[in-house]
């Protein structure tokens, strides 16, 4: 679900800079916020009973998914090339959603 909604997110906001029609009706974009929340609100939700009813391991997976949702669609939509910096950052998103799924306490 947060994979699905940070997708939602990105062209929401990033969408300005790939379509006229979306920078020509920002308000009407901002609409696809209703959803969007309820996409959040769910995901947050499946990760709350996922995790044993606590909220900070879903919170962590929640920003390494949209971490790397963002770091996908910006290279294959705006060619924004990842360098070193962000490959690290996207390496250290994917370790957290690591220890938060597999490491038990």
């Amino acid at each position: 679900m947060f994979f699905i909604t940070h997708v939602i997110v990105w062209f929401q906001v990033n969408g300005q800079f790939l379509f006229k029609w979306f920078k020509d009706n920002p308000l009407l974009v901002s609409l696809i916020g209703v959803p969007i929340s309820y996409g959040y609100i769910y995901a947050v939700s499946y990760g709350f009973e996922a995790f044993d009813n606590k909220l900070w391991p879903g919170r962590f997976l929640g920003f390494a998914v949209g971490m790397v949702v963002f770091g996908i669609l910006t290279g294959v939509f705006l060619k924004e090339g990842i360098n070193t910096k962000t490959a690290v950052s996207l390496v250290l998103a994917t370790a957290l959603v690591c220890i938060q799924i597999f490491w038990k306490s």
